[in-house]
């Protein structure tokens, strides 16, 4: 039996900041990362890299800080969007240049994690046809929430006759699918939805589009450049000045309680959030002309930009998608799939829709893809599915504490009277949120340090986010970072909720996590918030979070104008690792 100090499961942007960072910080530490696919990326993995394939982000905003994608090796200009295969080449490049190529192993699933006696895991690992054990010491679990695609059964599907598949393995089916003059059908509301459409309208398809009635509707998609000031939207979300608009429960881990006291919680504040809200709402219609066409109509959101997160996209496409809509190349069904028979889609409102493929954009199982031993260990670990590990008279303290602050937030959107999970571990099946300390650490194992989790948050910073939890998570694996928390249960609270401890520090660290947990529920509603954290001008202070916890300073620009009004990007992160070991040598 194979044994180490660290296993990190998936190879995806946190898995490669979780290793590399931790081998800094621990050097000498024999670290494995475990990846069941056949290359590294995670959702960049060459297995999922279809025609046409981008990011959201442009240049400058999806890298990490101490390895940028320069021009000349990626071959990407600012101001584009950046394809797929660069994403993986970059990754590939990643690993050759910080040398931890031989920690790697490909196509090695992790089936499952048992926590054994003396607080370390047992590994049963499957590679082709053998099964190994591995004992690790510490484990990061880096698979996020898009490792495990969901698809649904639809009634009839036996006869349907042609390709039926998730949109993730839309590289495998290209060849036989994306055929001039054929007619496939998109299923599904999300980005990767427009992102099928578009692939299938542009190999000369006519593509029917289904959005469920009785799902959330179409997410919000926004040109690269908003405001009558043409800014960066992505530069936007990370203006500090701009965060403040955004009701946030770790909020004033950036310094400026004041402005956020003012803005959430009196009631000219509110009115100022209430009209930039507005505005940048008002600004995306327009800009996209939704109500110019019948059939753009179709695809204008259903719920303020105010109560979404990270489904909050961008319109990444060469050409205009909505020119692909109104000349009909493109049709948008909003209605119900009822059934499926022989190359044919039938919807709730009686047509039949013929199909020569249909392309799923249905969501992701929330699991991590292994399982956890021995049973039962998923309450300890705060997994959505099972009971909750949190007091529930904490839970409903912390829930009128959030409403107490934040009182925009008890005027809920109108929900989808005629809404109905999909998915019976989505945002709105599941009992309860990831119940995770900073998003990262079982409350039950906090003083063990021996398992955390990455890629749980929903953001589009993902890359500041993974290299900042992949310090916070090796410093903390060291036992040279103790989580503590700004928030102190109320004394009242703690009486009522009968908790099982003396220890302040305990107490006051499950209160932190039920207010940060249950905040998703009522900020994002639009959103996965009910399911796990999921947000986007809040990622610059859960960063500070991390940060300040570090021991380092936040503020990261040299004066109070370009903290508020300059965005922060990986560039204001570059040396972080060695700006907190130099501050460790020094203590």
């Amino acid at each position: 039996m194979e044994s180490v100090d660290l296993v990190v499961v998936g190879a995806g942007w946190s898995g490669l900041s979780a290793v590399k960072t931790y081998r800094e910080v621990n050097p000498g530490h024999n670290v494995l990362l475990l990846e069941a696919a056949s290359s590294i990326g995670g959702v960049w993995a060459k297995h999922r890299l279809y025609k046409g394939l981008k990011s959201n982000n442009m240049l400058g905003t999806y890298e990490y800080s101490d390895f940028p994608m320069d021009e000349a090796t990626f071959g990407i200009k600012p101001g584009q969007h950046i394809p797929g295969h660069v994403i993986q080449k970059y990754m590939e490049a990643y690993v050759h240049h910080f040398g931890f190529s031989d920690c790697i192993r490909l196509e090695h699933h992790v089936e499952s994690a048992r926590h054994t006696s003396d607080g370390t895991w047992q590994l049963s690992v499957s590679h082709g046809t053998d099964t190994t054990s591995i004992d690790t010491k510490k484990m990061i679990v880096a698979t996020g929430i898009t490792s495990q695609a969901y698809l649904p059964t639809f009634k009839g599907q036996e006869s349907f006759g042609a390709p039926l598949f998730h949109c993730r393995d839309l590289l495998q089916y290209q060849g036989a699918v994306l055929q001039s003059g054929e007619r496939a059908t998109v299923f599904g509301g999300t980005k990767s939805a427009w992102d099928a459409a578009y692939a299938c309208a542009t190999a000369g398809m006519k593509v029917d589009w289904i959005i469920r009635e009785s799902g959330h509707g179409p997410v919000w998609m926004a040109p690269p450049y908003v405001t009558p000031l043409k800014k960066w939207l992505e530069k936007l979300v990370t203006t500090r000045l701009l965060t403040w608009f955004s009701p946030c429960i770790w909020g004033e881990a950036d310094g400026y309680p004041g402005v956020r006291s003012f803005l959430h919680g009196t009631w000219l504040g509110r009115k100022i959030v209430d009209s930039f809200w507005a505005t940048l709402a008002d600004d995306v219609v327009q800009l996209n002309e939704y109500d110019k066409h019948p059939e753009t109509k179709k695809l204008k959101p259903w719920v303020s930009p105010f109560w979404i997160a990270s489904s909050l996209s961008i319109l990444n496409y060469p050409t205009n998608f909505f020119d692909l809509v109104r000349d009909g190349t493109i049709k948008v069904h909003v209605a119900d799939l009822d059934r499926l028979s022989d190359h044919t889609v039938h919807l709730s409102s009686g047509e039949a829709l013929p199909s020569s493929a249909l392309i799923c954009s249905t969501g992701w199982r929330c699991t991590p893809n292994l399982k956890f031993l021995p049973e039962g260990i998923d309450r300890e670990l705060g997994f959505p599915w099972s009971v909750d590990p949190l007091n529930q008279n904490l839970v409903k303290e912390a829930e009128e504490e959030i409403l107490r602050r934040f009182p925009r937030l008890r005027d809920q959107p109108q929900p989808n009277p005629n809404y109905t999970p999909l998915n019976e571990q989505s945002e709105a099946a599941v009992p309860h949120p990831f119940r995770l300390a900073k998003f990262m650490v079982p409350l039950s194992l906090v003083k063990e340090r021996s398992l955390a989790f990455m890629g749980i948050t929903m953001t589009i910073n993902t890359t500041l986010i993974a290299q900042t939890q992949a310090l916070w998570i090796s410093a903390y694996f060291k036992g040279d970072l103790t989580p503590t928390t700004r928030e102190s249960c109320p004394l009242a609270v703690r009486a009522a909720s009968d908790l099982k401890t003396e220890d302040t520090s305990e107490i006051d660290l499950a209160w932190e996590t039920a207010l940060f947990t249950e905040f998703g529920k009522y900020r994002y509603p639009g959103g996965f918030g009910r399911r796990n954290p999921d947000f986007v001008f809040d990622a610059i202070p859960y960063v500070d979070l991390m940060v300040g916890e570090l021991g380092l300073s936040p503020q990261r620009k040299h004066s109070l104008l370009a903290r508020c009004f300059q965005p922060y990007g990986p560039e204001d992160y570059r040396g972080l690792v060695e700006e907190w070991k130099s501050k460790q040598r020094t203590q």
